[in-house]
C-alpha cells in the first residue's frame, strides 16, 4: 500500500508574506483574516498530473518560433538547474515550466500595453521535464527590464518566472530568478519582500562557464530546492 505523507509546513524566513506594503497589488490582494489550512484527500496528493504528456521536443527552446519558423531577437541564453529536495536528492520527471519579456522588455500578452516593440518570433513560453538527475534546460533569450506603476520610476529587473509540478495540480509551485550584477535588484519591492537576505539571494542566478557554448550562447545556472531551510522562495498562491 502507497504511504501518503503529509506536507511539511512552509518556512516563512524564506519565503515572501502575503502582505508587503512596498509591493502595492499585495495590500489588495493580502487575505484581511488568517488562513485556515485544508487537509488534503488522498486525489488532491496524487492527481491528477499536469500537462507532463503535452511536452514536444522543442518546446525547451524559446529562440525559435515553430508558427513562424523565425529566430528571437537577442541575447541567447542556456538555462540549466536542478530540482532537488531538502536532502539534496534529485526530484526527476518534474514538468518545468518558463515564462518572461522579450528582450525588449514586453510580454507576448495582450494586457502588456509598455511601449516597446514585440517579437514576433518570440512567444515568451517553455517548459520540460526534468531528467532523472532532477536537471532540466532552456534556450532563450536574456530578458529586458520593464516599467511597471508600483511607485515612481519603478522597473523590473530582468527576470524569468518558473512553474514547477509535482505529483499532483495542488502542489504547483512559482518563483522566479534574475541575473548577477543587476542594479535594478536592491530597488525591487517584489524580491525585497522576502524577510531573509540569504533566501533573496538564492533567487540570483550564477553565470557558469562550462554551460557557456563559444559563439553561440552565454549559461547560467539557476538549481531549485523544494523544501528545507534552503528551500527556494516561492511565490503565494494569487499573487
Amino acid at each position: 500500500m502507497m504511504q501518503i505523507k503529509p506536507y511539511k509546513p512552509r518556512d516563512w524566513k524564506s519565503h515572501p508574506p502575503y502582505l508587503y506594503k512596498g509591493y502595492k497589488s499585495s495590500v489588495k490582494r493580502a487575505p484581511l483574516k488568517r488562513l485556515v489550512p485544508m487537509k488534503q484527500t488522498l486525489s488532491e496528493i496524487t492527481g491528477p498530473l499536469f500537462g507532463h504528456d503535452a511536452v514536444q521536443p522543442g518546446d525547451d527552446d524559446l529562440t525559435r518560433n515553430a508558427g513562424t519558423g523565425g529566430e528571437a531577437m537577442g541575447e541567447r541564453l542556456i538555462v540549466v538547474g536542478r530540482v532537488l529536495d531538502e536532502d539534496e536528492r534529485p526530484v526527476p520527471n518534474t514538468l518545468v515550466e518558463i515564462w518572461q519579456a522579450n528582450s525588449a522588455g514586453r510580454y507576448h500578452h495582450e494586457v502588456d500595453q509598455h511601449n516597446a516593440p514585440l517579437d514576433p518570433n518570440f512567444t515568451g513560453a517553455g517548459r520540460c521535464l526534468t531528467n532523472e538527475e532532477g536537471e532540466y534546460r532552456f534556450l532563450t533569450i536574456k530578458p529586458g527590464a520593464y516599467p511597471w506603476l508600483n511607485h515612481p520610476n519603478a522597473w523590473r529587473p530582468a527576470h524569468i518566472h518558473l512553474s514547477l509540478f509535482g505529483p499532483s495540480f495542488v502542489t504547483r509551485l512559482v518563483t522566479q530568478f534574475f541575473f548577477p550584477g543587476d542594479p535594478l535588484i536592491p530597488l525591487d519591492p517584489i524580491l525585497n519582500s522576502i524577510p531573509s537576505k540569504s533566501a533573496r539571494q538564492r533567487l540570483i542566478a550564477s553565470y557558469v562557464h562550462d554551460v557557456t557554448e563559444p559563439e553561440w550562447a552565454l549559461g547560467y545556472r539557476f538549481d531549485i530546492v523544494l523544501r528545507g531551510r534552503e528551500a527556494t522562495p516561492f511565490e503565494e498562491p494569487g499573487r
